[in-house]
């Protein structure tokens, strides 16, 4: 896919978020795109999906710079069950992964079925 060319992380990034980190500095790059392929390069979040305007408000709300991983994994798991509370449609649980340096957590969260 790169053809021997240096790519940015930004022309990696997929129809999906995406996050990139920089191997040398260890620096987190956060990116998603649109539909039609325009990327949204951020500092702090990116949501996708069904319930995608109640995740907006939610993340806004909840999210802080530096939070540390026990408050992270708090925040992202309120915003999005919140979030799916609002929309039916956006489904019943989902995976967070918690992404250091050094290790990788993955939770699953369920939520009400009803």
């Amino acid at each position: 896919i790169h053809h021997g060319r240096q790519t940015k992380e930004w022309n990696q990034s997929s129809g999906i978020n995406a996050e990139y980190g920089d191997p040398k500095t260890d620096e987190p790059f956060i990116a998603s795109t649109d539909l039609i392929g325009c990327p949204m390069v951020t500092n702090d979040f990116v949501v996708s999906g069904t319930c995608l305007e109640q995740l907006y408000g939610m993340c806004e709300t909840l999210y802080k710079p530096d939070m540390a991983p026990d408050e992270l994994f708090e925040c992202i798991s309120q915003a999005l069950l919140n979030a799916q509370d609002r929309d039916a449609y956006s489904g019943w649980g989902g995976v967070v992964y918690i992404i250091e340096p050094n290790k990788i957590t993955k939770r699953t969260l369920k939520a009400r079925m009803d």
